[in-house]
């Protein structure tokens, strides 16, 4: 058991040291946004009777990698299979690059490898939440408030 703070949490993710599926990793980049434990109760406090939204990541499939595609992206379905019970699948021949460049509306986790998260968001969040921070593992760009 370790304390960590979501940049180091993050960091350690990326040096390989530890591993989070990929809502988690959403998670830490929204946590980056504050600088404090109690900065982070203000907000869920204020936000808090705002209301919630039910959503569920939609995957593709691409030839190198995977994109789990949130509500308000660009390529989320509009009825989406939330019980798996369609078994729907959404795959292309491109690849994420091409799928990156050609769409302008994103909230999105991409995934090239297990250890290589991307997450881009573009869209207003619903009910005064939060955005995660834009973080790439593939490089350090990303300016933590942390």
């Amino acid at each position: 058991l370790q304390w960590s703070s979501p940049p180091e949490a993050i960091e350690r993710f990326k040096s390989q040291e530890i591993w989070f599926p990929p809502p988690q990793f959403y998670e830490f980049c929204r946590l980056c946004n504050f600088s404090s434990l109690s900065e982070l109760h203000k907000f869920s406090s204020e936000r808090a009777l705002e209301g919630c939204e039910h959503w569920m990541p939609v995957m593709l499939t691409a030839s190198d990698g995977s994109i789990h595609l949130l509500p308000g992206d660009e390529l989320y379905p509009e009825d989406p299979d939330y019980t798996g019970e369609k078994k729907t699948i959404m795959s292309t021949d491109k690849k994420i690059e091409e799928l990156m460049k050609e769409g302008s509306i994103f909230h999105r986790i991409v995934i090239k490898t297990i250890h290589n998260y991307a997450v881009y968001v573009n869209i207003q969040a619903k009910y005064k939440h939060i955005n995660p921070l834009m973080i790439n593992c593939d490089s350090s760009d990303y300016n933590s408030k942390l």
